[in-house]
């Protein structure tokens, strides 16, 4: 197995911490030069930290967006963190008006104003028996928007803040984080060690 990972460069993520979690566990990792980079690698981390505007902004202005699109839908080994997740919606509320890759068809939405926003810290995520990489554990989380409901065709984890929230989401070989994996300790880092353990084949 390859250990080449390729980072998309969103202009907005702690790719530093990303891209040294992925290195502890034996990852090659490196930023994406351009978009044939994105589409032949065998694993590809799209992070995100800040707006959802900003980062679709900077993947289009690096012409990365359909090669991102193509290979997501296509199931290959793809990983989202974070804002890098909300980027498979169509739309989001913090954002209005921008289009996000519209993978997945629900919109984000910002968290009730009876809760604390944005939630920074711990929380407990619950996978579901299809889960082959998120595992039910403590992860962290430092974000003001989610999904609110699973999306029709894939396998999710949850946990609740104000109400249930989409905390993960698996379909093939692509998962996608709302929570910081990188940040979150052992069981992050096994989060991550089965991901890129599997080959590239899309299931």
């Amino acid at each position: 197995m390859s250990r080449r990972v390729v980072v998309v460069p969103t202009g907005t993520a702690n790719t530093a911490s990303v891209m040294a979690a992925l290195s502890r566990l034996g990852a090659d990792p490196g930023i994406a030069a351009d978009p044939g980079e994105v589409a032949r690698s065998d694993r590809v981390v799209l992070p995100g930290v800040g707006s959802f505007g900003a980062a679709i902004s900077e993947i289009e202005r690096v012409g990365m967006r359909q090669a991102l699109h193509e290979r997501v839908a296509e199931g290959l080994p793809t990983l989202a963190i974070c804002v890098g997740m909300q980027l498979l919606a169509g739309s989001s509320e913090e954002s209005e008006g921008v289009d996000g890759l519209g993978i997945v068809d629900d919109p984000v939405r910002r968290f009730p104003g009876t809760v604390r926003v944005p939630q920074l810290g711990w929380n407990r995520v619950t996978a579901d028996d299809r889960c082959r990489y998120v595992a039910d554990g403590w992860a962290y989380f430092a974000n003001s928007y989610r999904f609110e409901t699973v999306p029709a065709g894939w396998s999710a984890a949850t946990a609740d803040h104000g109400g249930s929230f989409v905390a993960a989401l698996e379909r093939g070989r692509v998962m996608a984080c709302q929570f910081h994996p990188e940040l979150s300790g052992a069981w992050g880092s096994s989060l991550l060690g089965r991901w890129l353990s599997f080959d590239r084949v899309a299931v």
